[in-house]
């Protein structure tokens, strides 16, 4: 019976699972936001909050600890200096799950896992890049609407004068009519 057993193992070893973890954990801490499975990201939220709680105290001991889990001195150097100053006067929940969908190979289901605070970071490139797209040459369709009404119309006002300009006066098919001109 695996009775109090709340840890998912993922389907792999313990020093499997343990460096798959650091190494999530790793390219959360540098890129802020990763894109994975449902439980790989919810082991993962488990396995990195200690260790944001952690770095919000820099001492000697805390960045061993920390490193003893990810090995790596940059991501430690990261979380020291930029994750922890923005995070320090938060107390927990330093990580954010959002569900986006099935993975089309194998139905899997997907999740970002991102960094709390340094969500803002993220929205404002998809809006410099929808900015960029909204000023180029192309028209929206609506827009589009009202340019093709405009072109239509202003060749019916060139081809107007054309057909309404006077023509000289027909003349006299018979004598009687020339006689009356």
């Amino acid at each position: 019976m695996r009775h109090n057993k709340k840890f998912n193992h993922l389907g792999r070893t313990a020093p499997h699972r343990n460096a798959m973890l650091a190494n999530m954990a790793i390219s959360l801490i540098m890129h802020k936001r990763i894109t994975t499975t449902l439980a790989k990201a919810k082991a993962l939220k488990k396995y990195v909050e200690p260790l944001i709680t952690r770095s919000k105290e820099d001492t000697t001991n805390s960045r061993r600890v920390v490193f003893r889990y990810l090995q790596n001195k940059y991501a430690v150097t990261e979380l020291f200096k930029v994750v922890a100053a923005k995070v320090g006067d938060r107390p927990g929940g330093y990580t954010r799950v959002i569900r986006l969908g099935f993975r089309k190979g194998d139905a899997a289901e997907i999740a970002f896992i991102e960094l709390v605070d340094f969500d803002e970071n993220m929205a404002k490139t998809p809006k410099a890049e929808a900015k960029k797209t909204r000023r180029s040459r192309r028209t929206t369709k609506a827009e589009g609407d009202n340019v093709a009404a405009a072109e239509v119309a202003q060749p019916a006002a060139e081809e107007a004068p054309k057909a309404t300009e006077p023509k000289e006066a027909p003349k006299a098919e018979t004598a009687e009519e020339a006689k009356a001109e």
